[in-house]
């Protein structure tokens, strides 16, 4: 039997385990065809958390607290919509929230506060998630607000870091780890054919919270491409780099509309209300690494996580690494040196999508059931996120 992972949370003699994980579909961020496009994202938040509440069989009163991701704040995802959400939902006022912005690992980040919430002993049951509606709230939402109120970016700042986009620093990891634009093509074409496999197998069906949509029930993801090949993705234009350039629409993950939630509890909470544990929170970190390269923190945040809990990447069971752009993940792979057969093993973001605020939450719940599935020991899930961090989450599941 493997041996059980003491992290930092041992200390307080309080563990916090997981019970329930879902998400919804991820539609295309699409003003025409996307699923979402008539769906404001307090429903999408709302209908997590009416799943997760039936499917954990908890009465809503009994959380504690709600802390719920997101990167754009605005418009409709504005005042606080992790509380916004739980009124629409119906749920009784009492329960408070809070919105959080860690950038792409906004709702991972949610987790993790939640589970620290629970193992420093201020709360026994915390809901933590994230949504993004990427349609109704653009990815170019600051710069509009910015023409209003401000610039985030100082000149003391600018003098100190030559800011890019998210894009251009996925070009510079390509070019530090010597990585091809071949090699980035068959790691998308990969990412596809992972994802179709996993949905045609029904491996994301007990993640999965089925919405009527438009007079239709959506359970699935809209962004999944079967046919995708190297050969098509070679024919596609460099998005980033107008000359020398190696990162494309292809290699980049599809701007989304989806939410995600998690019930987190004490193991003695889970026994007093009767809920299944599904994992264990060992331990968490977050780092900071440069700005300008800005989406390497996923290998710090690994290497962290491995050497606190004295393990070795052979000991992990399942990787999820988030796929912003295919060079993230590759770059993570020449320095981490995994067995990839244990990486992103039902596909990832480049498939999937990645709406910002909710994809941590997503893969928390996607590393859950397929620890289940395989029996696995031990999963770690990390994220890069816009302006330089990186965030991971070490879980185990208990035999």
């Amino acid at each position: 039997m493997p041996r059980k992972v003491n992290g930092p949370f041992a200390t307080t003699g309080r563990d916090v385990v997981i019970a329930e994980a879902v998400r919804t579909p991820i539609g295309k961020s699409h003003p025409e065809k996307g699923w979402f496009r008539n769906t404001h994202p307090n429903a999408m938040l709302a209908a997590c958390y009416q799943d997760l509440v039936g499917r954990a069989g908890i009465d809503p009163s009994e959380v504690d607290d709600l802390v719920i991701g997101c990167t754009a704040p605005f418009g409709e995802q504005s005042r606080n919509i992790g509380r916004n959400a739980w009124l629409q939902a119906g749920f009784p006022p009492e329960v408070p929230a809070t919105t959080l912005d860690r950038r792409c690992g906004s709702a991972q980040t949610a987790v993790n506060f939640a589970a620290a919430l629970i193992a420093s002993g201020v709360h026994d049951v915390v809901i933590a998630g994230g949504v993004e509606h990427m349609g109704h709230v653009p990815m170019n939402s600051p710069a509009r607000i910015s023409e209003l109120y401000g610039e985030p970016w100082t000149p003391e700042m600018w003098s100190q870091y030559d800011f890019v986009s998210q894009g251009e620093s996925a070009e510079l990891i390509a070019e530090r780890w010597n990585i091809s634009r071949a090699e980035m093509d068959e790691f998308a074409v990969r990412s596809h054919a992972l994802a179709t496999a996993a949905i045609e197998a029904g491996r994301f069906d007990a993640e999965m919270v089925s919405m009527e949509l438009d007079g239709e029930i959506r359970r699935g993801d809209q962004t999944v491409r079967p046919s995708t090949t190297t050969e098509t993705l070679a024919g596609l234009k460099t998005v980033f780099r107008a000359e020398n350039g190696r990162v494309t629409a292809g290699t980049s993950s599809p701007i989304c509309d989806s939410a995600a939630a998690v019930l987190l509890c004490t193991r003695e909470a889970a026994e007093r209300h009767g809920l299944r544990i599904r994992a264990r929170v060992v331990d968490q970190t977050t780092v900071g690494v440069d700005p300008i390269i800005m989406l390497t923190g996923p290998i710090p945040a690994t290497q962290k996580l491995l050497r606190r809990n004295d393990l070795t990447v052979d000991d992990i069971g399942l990787f999820e690494v988030n796929e912003a752009f295919s060079s993230v993940v590759l770059a993570w792979e020449r320095e981490l040196k995994p067995d990839m057969d244990r990486v992103n093993v039902n596909g990832g973001a480049i498939a999937l999508g990645h709406a910002v605020g909710a994809t941590g939450a997503r893969l928390i719940a996607t590393i859950v059931s397929e620890m289940e599935r395989r029996d696995s020991h031990l999963g770690l899930v990390t994220m890069c996120c816009g302006g330089g961090l990186g965030t991971g989450t070490l879980l185990e599941r208990e035999s």
